[in-house]
């Protein structure tokens, strides 16, 4: 999700810092705030393929602890048969 945000925010900031005239909105200037998401938008790419390579990089340890099972109980001994 991450990739796909950070992917989407360059983008978005691409189309607005170049595609755009900076007169089409007088409030703001495009162009900055075009600026402004592309970086968003590639400190969030390398800030997640970070995390994903320190996820990739861990080792698993399957503990087994299966021991022997070993009856130690005795059987009583058999009746003695009576005819």
């Amino acid at each position: 999700m991450a990739l796909g945000t950070s992917i989407f925010l360059i983008a978005l900031g691409g189309v607005l810092a170049f595609a755009l005239d900076r007169d089409v909105i007088s409030v703001v200037n495009v162009n900055i705030v075009g600026y402004i998401l592309m970086a968003v938008g590639i400190l969030g790419l390398i800030m997640s393929l970070v995390i994903n390579s320190q996820r990739s990089r861990t080792q698993h340890t399957v503990v087994d602890d299966r021991r022997p099972i070993v009856d130690d109980r005795r059987l009583p001994p058999d009746p003695p048969v009576r005819y």
